[in-house]
């Protein structure tokens, strides 16, 4: 008998182990982001919302690949144009689509009819689609704000030169030229030391630069009167360059609030590596998964 209740009291505590064991696994606070300010101290969407809210321009930075990061770009639309004249501006348009996607808010043509005239990005449908959706039926104007593709190409293989030399149409599309460039901002150098093979090393940046200031230049002509939410990838506007750096060249007083996407193994604290990276640094899991397989 002594030998029974010996065994019993060894079961129990075996399997109290366990359950501690289990209990500990479920307490884990498991999150799928953590928002972060620029300093790298935890805050929450609320507060990140009411700072962005006081903004005239909020430049959300995004990992194109992330949908989770689109499900919070759709929200942060929702929540600003809840008390808001909001205007919707995206990367993802270049600026000589505008008139179909105008056609497109107006009803006049359907979304396989829009596919059928403009290049949609590949994940349109699954990250971009629900938001530009969202958009129109809060009746918000959304905006085409990129360069047309084939200009930065033609920077990249010219230089800022063949800018010249453009059509009126097309340049009309743009900001005025020569565009203000500074080669020495730490994003368009690094993109200088990114460069390889047969890159034309001088012109890389530039390519990116006529797509930073395209968007600036679309985005200004809607502040004065307007809210403004503009979609990038956070490479346009981290560190508060790229767009942000035009803005401040185009319209200098303009209220800007800046967001970025980063990815760690671990979120439960900000690598000081994405510190100032923008007023607020939206933190997700390495392996949450994506909506497409980047090269990049």
């Amino acid at each position: 008998m002594r030998q029974f209740f010996h065994g019993l009291i060894t079961l129990l505590f075996s399997l109290s182990g366990t359950f501690i064991c289990i209990t500990d696994v479920n307490a884990q606070d498991v999150k799928a982001y953590q928002i972060y300010t620029d300093q790298g101290k935890r805050t929450s969407y609320r507060k990140m919302l009411k700072k962005i809210a006081k903004s005239e321009l909020i430049l959300f930075g995004e990992s194109h690949d992330l949908s989770l990061v689109h499900w919070l770009e759709l929200k942060v639309l929702e929540s600003l144009a809840a008390d808001t004249d909001l205007v919707l501006g995206l990367e993802m348009f270049e600026a000589d689509e505008q008139q179909d996607l105008d056609l497109f808010q107006a009803g006049e043509i359907s979304q396989d009819q829009l596919g059928e005239k403009i290049t949609l990005w590949s994940n349109y449908d699954t990250d971009y689609r629900p938001i530009v959706d969202r958009a129109i039926a809060l009746g918000l104007n959304v905006v085409a704000t990129n360069a047309p593709e084939e200009i930065p190409r033609e920077v990249f293989r010219d230089g800022f030169s063949v800018l010249t030399s453009l059509p009126d149409d097309v340049k009309g599309l743009l900001p005025s030229i020569p565009i203000p460039y500074d080669s020495r901002l730490p994003g368009y150098q690094k993109m200088l030391d990114m460069a390889h093979g047969d890159m034309n090393t001088e012109n890389f940046p530039k390519a990116q630069a006529i797509r930073d200031a395209t968007m600036a230049h679309h985005i200004v002509r809607y502040v004065d009167d307007h809210k403004v939410l503009h979609l990038n990838g956070s490479y346009h506007s981290d560190f508060y360059e790229g767009i942000c750096w035009y803005i401040r060249q185009y319209r200098p007083a303009t209220t800007i609030s800046t967001i970025s996407t980063v990815t760690q193994e671990d979120i439960s604290s900000l690598l000081p590596e994405h510190e100032h990276k923008a007023d607020f640094i939206i933190c997700v899991p390495e392996q949450m998964p994506r909506s497409y397989h980047s090269q990049f």
